[in-house]
C-alpha cells in the first residue's frame, strides 16, 4: 500500500497509522502544533526527549475526535520523520494550507488545505487496496492492530504496548501477546541458572 500512494501526504498517512499505530480520529485531529521532532524539546516547553507526537482529546472542525480522554505520547522513528520532511515540501506548495494548524489537509480536491475527514482517509485506503492488488481490503484501524503486533513480536510488555495504543485497560492489549516460539525460548534462556546466581565455589 505505501508503495502505491502517490503523494507524500499520503505515505505519511500510512506510516503513522502502521508505524505509531493511531486511530483514524487521532490522525486527523493532530495539530502541526503536536508533533515536537527535535532531541531537545523544551523550545517546546515540552520535557520529553525525541521526536514524538501528543495525542489530545480536543473539539475539531473536522468532525475528529481522539476515543481515549487521556492524553498520550508516541514516539516517532526515523522512517516517519522523513515521510515528514517529504510531506512539509508537498504542504508548502499549496497557499491554501499556510493557514491551518491542522496536520493532514486537503492539497488534491476542494476545499483545498482544509483538514481532512475521516471519510477522506477511508476513500483513500480504499483507493490503495485496489492499486496494490490487495486479494482483501485493508482498513486503516487493521494498520493499528500490526503496529501493535509489531511491538509484541519485538517484545514489547504490556504495558508499553498498552502506552502506546492508549488503551485504558490493560486487557485491551493483551489479545496482542502472541509470543513466537523464539521469543518463548529466549524468555526461558534470559532466567539465570543458579549457579550465576549464587557464583560457581568449586
Amino acid at each position: 500500500m505505501f508503495r502505491v500512494c502517490r503523494s507524500a501526504r499520503d505515505r505519511l498517512i500510512v506510516l503513522l497509522l502502521s508505524r505509531a499505530g493511531l486511530r483514524r480520529g487521532e490522525l486527523t485531529g493532530l495539530r502541526r502544533s503536536d508533533l515536537h521532532l527535535l532531541p531537545d524539546n523544551a523550545v517546546h516547553h515540552c520535557l520529553i526527549l525525541g521526536a514524538h507526537v501528543h495525542v489530545v482529546r480536543r473539539e475539531n472542525a473536522n468532525g475528529a475526535v481522539a476515543k481515549s480522554r487521556h492524553s498520550r505520547t508516541v514516539p516517532l522513528d526515523f522512517l516517519v520523520l522523513h515521510a515528514l520532511d517529504l510531506y512539509y515540501l508537498e504542504r508548502a506548495g499549496s497557499p491554501q494550507s499556510r493557514s491551518c494548524d491542522f496536520l493532514l489537509v486537503n492539497l488534491f480536491r476542494d476545499p483545498l488545505g482544509a483538514p481532512m475527514t475521516l471519510g477522506a482517509i477511508n476513500e483513500l485506503f480504499a483507493a490503495l487496496c485496489v492499486r496494490a492488488n490487495l486479494d482483501r481490503p485493508i482498513s486503516p484501524h487493521q494498520c493499528r492492530h500490526g503496529f501493535a503486533s509489531n511491538l509484541a513480536d519485538s517484545g514489547a510488555v504490556l504495558d508499553e504496548i498498552q502506552g502506546l495504543l492508549g488503551h485504558a485497560s490493560p486487557t485491551s492489549s493483551q489479545p496482542y501477546l502472541h509470543p513466537s516460539n523464539e521469543r518463548l525460548r529466549a524468555a526461558v534462556d534470559r532466567v539465570p541458572t543458579p549457579s550465576s546466581l549464587i557464583g560457581d565455589h568449586s
